[in-house]
């Protein structure tokens, strides 16, 4: 899968210029139920002896409303569906035609979606994530997240905030892969039809259950 999991991600709220990357974090997951957002994507993998770390560039929109529902659509260079309704993660590769089901509390507790489209608060959060606040850099005040789990691909989470938006999120996973997504056009709190996070697969679609 695509960088499903890098993916599935994002959003974030600062309430203040001053405030700490946790008190953004904290006033996020209390008070914005749902938004969307664009995004663009850069995936960089690990060198290799003798070769250049190869990057891939992706965008596309992001949406979600809380609890555990989110929809990604990448437009550029593949397209490609992932859509959280609750209960299942279902990924749908438009240039495969497959479809991928998985159940949705196997594989998003210690993932980025977690961080914003689940907890509903700090504390909830700590369940699943050593936090810390990582200081400014860029013009923005960091969030680091550290998986408590030592079992998954995802080695750690950086979380960016400018204003009252999510300005970046960096993922970095245990094969040395670095996802960096940027957002604009931030809508907080935006009326999104519950029907977005519905998934139907295409006819003709193959379906893979795991």
């Amino acid at each position: 899968m695509r960088e499903v999991f890098a993916a599935v991600a994002l959003l974030a709220c600062s309430f203040a210029v001053h405030a700490s990357g946790l008190d953004s974090l904290e006033h996020f997951v209390k008070s914005v139920k749902s938004g969307r957002a664009e995004f663009a994507q850069v995936v960089t993998g690990p060198a290799r002896e003798g070769q250049a770390a190869r990057t891939k560039s992706s965008s596309g929109t992001f949406e979600f409303s809380r609890p555990n529902r989110f929809r990604f659509e990448y437009r550029k260079p593949f397209e490609q569906t992932i859509v959280a309704d609750g209960q299942t993660l279902w990924l749908y590769d438009a240039d495969l035609k497959q479809v991928t089901a998985r159940k949705q509390l196997q594989v998003l507790a210690s993932t980025p979606a977690a961080l914003i489209a689940a907890a509903p608060d700090l504390n909830a959060l700590r369940k699943e994530f050593d936090l810390e606040a990582a200081g400014e850099k860029d013009g923005l005040q960091w969030v680091q997240a550290t998986p408590r789990t030592k079992e998954g691909q995802l080695h750690s989470i950086k979380v960016g905030f400018r204003g009252n938006d999510l300005a970046a999120l960096e993922i970095l996973d245990s094969f040395g892969q670095r996802s960096v997504l940027t957002f604009s056009k931030m809508e907080v709190n935006a009326a999104i039809a519950p029907e977005r996070f519905q998934f139907k697969p295409p006819a003709g679609a193959d379906v893979v259950k795991q």
